[in-house]
């Protein structure tokens, strides 16, 4: 009988048990840990989860993260990007291995943010995004500009404030969040729609983002490709003006023009309404002693001129001597001119008698009877002529017919279809022949 071993007698776990009691393990003794590692195999699903791994030169950790917590990111993880994962470890059974699941990451110091943002830098910058022959002029005094910023806080009123005491203008904001959850989003949507076309209020002429200053993680929505992206796409002129002098983001640099305070944007965007009404009013005061001057100097030169010429009174004395004179002629002339036109109506009068109009009609009628019979005469002779050489044509024709041949004793010779035959040779055996004579025509067949 064989030997039963003891270990045959211990209680048999199913799967589904066994799992689970490590799960229990796992979550009791791993209930909340902190994990730094880098981000590897990063894959955001379709219904907003991601999935990853940490790794270390020793070891890889799965890792899930759920759609809300992907959303309260201060960043947007990417590959290669070191991090440290708040969560707790749990199994999964499907697959018997073990996962973090995270509640909250964060990059593993600004070592960690700053490789993201020069990897960021660096791709945009290959797309051109950044090229100074992008960027275009800001208007000189736009009178409608808008501010995309937090509603709330210094930045809003001091930007409001500077307007106010430079240029007075119409400001839209457009109040987003500058920080955590959704800013980027906020920010990117916020310079789409200043863009688009809209009838609920005017488009501005110039934009500016703006926001105060903080920690590399405070400003990171400012450096998020989407909102980099909008501000390269922007048909408006922008300003950037995110955090202090020192600070610098990507929008920084596809802006048209980067302030170094939101204080310093307000400055770049409008002139001084002072400055430059002090300026309206010293060129307008040079252009009138300008304008002043010179018509003092025309009329100095006509005063001249007018030294050069003669009195107006002794130039139109001539005139008016001549004037009289002609008077005087016209008043004489007249008389005399009236009796030579009477004495030449008078000839035209005696010409236009009737009775030389009738000699003269009667005349010019003969001529034209006398022209009329020449003509016929003439007529009549060419007719003449013609018949006669018609007649003479007509009888060479009538010498040379056929007809006259034929009346002398030869016949015409036609086949069936009518062809005239001129060789014997031509004519096959038992061919019909049409013979034609002068008094008619005989059909015969050659033989």
């Amino acid at each position: 009988m064989p030997e039963i071993s003891a270990a045959h007698n211990q209680f048999a776990y199913s799967v589904s048990e066994i799992s689970t009691a490590l799960k229990r393990v796992v979550e009791d003794n791993f209930g909340h840990v902190r994990v730094r590692g880098e981000i590897s195999g990063w894959k955001l699903a379709s219904s907003g989860h991601a999935y990853l791994k940490l790794k270390d030169t020793g070891a890889v950790l799965d890792a899930v993260c759920w759609k809300g917590v992907i959303g309260k990111m201060p960043f947007r993880p990417e590959d290669g990007i070191e991090v440290i994962c708040s969560g707790r470890l749990t199994t999964y059974p499907g697959r018997s291995n073990y996962q973090l699941v995270i509640d909250f990451m964060e990059p593993a110091g600004a070592g960690a943010l700053m490789a993201l943002l020069e990897k960021r830098k660096a791709t945009l910058a290959a797309e051109g995004l950044f090229d100074e022959s992008r960027k275009r002029p800001l208007p000189f005094m736009p009178r409608v500009i808008g501010v995309v910023t937090s509603p709330t806080g210094a930045v809003i009123r001091d930007i409001l404030h500077r307007l106010s005491d430079r240029f007075p203008c119409h400001v839209l904001v457009w109040p987003v969040l500058v920080q955590g959850e959704n800013a980027a989003e906020q920010i990117a949507a916020a310079i789409n729609e200043f863009n688009a076309p809209q009838s609920a209020f005017p488009t501005p002429e110039l934009l500016i983002v703006a926001r105060g200053g903080g920690s590399l993680e405070d400003l990171w929505p400012f450096n998020e490709e989407i909102v980099v992206r909008a501000a390269a796409a922007s048909h408006i002129p922008l300003i950037s003006a995110v955090g202090h002098e020192t600070d610098t983001t990507l929008i920084d640099y596809v802006s048209d023009r980067r302030a170094p305070t939101p204080t310093a944007a307000a400055e770049i965007a409008v002139p001084v309404l002072s400055e430059w009404l002090l300026t309206l009013v010293e060129h307008g005061a040079r252009l009138l002693a300008s304008v002043t001057r010179n018509l003092q100097n025309q009329q100095d030169k006509v005063t001249g001129l007018a030294r050069g010429l003669p009195h107006p009174r002794r130039m139109l004395e001539n005139s008016i001597q001549k004037l009289d004179d002609w008077s005087e002629r016209l008043a004489a002339s007249l008389p005399a001119m009236l009796l030579q036109r009477q004495q030449q109506l008078a000839i035209s009068s005696a010409k236009l008698q009737p009775l030389s109009l009738m000699q003269n009609i009667a005349r010019y009628t003969q001529d034209v009877a006398n022209s009329a019979s020449r003509i016929q005469r003439l007529a009549m002779r060419a007719i003449a002529d013609r018949e006669d050489k018609l007649k003479a044509l007509a009888q060479l024709l009538e010498s040379l017919s056929h007809a006259r041949v034929l009346e002398r004793g030869f016949v015409l010779v036609q086949d069936s279809n009518g062809t005239l035959v001129t060789r014997a040779a031509s004519v096959s055996s038992t061919a019909a022949l049409t013979l034609t004579f002068h008094d008619g025509n005989k059909t015969v067949r050659a033989d």
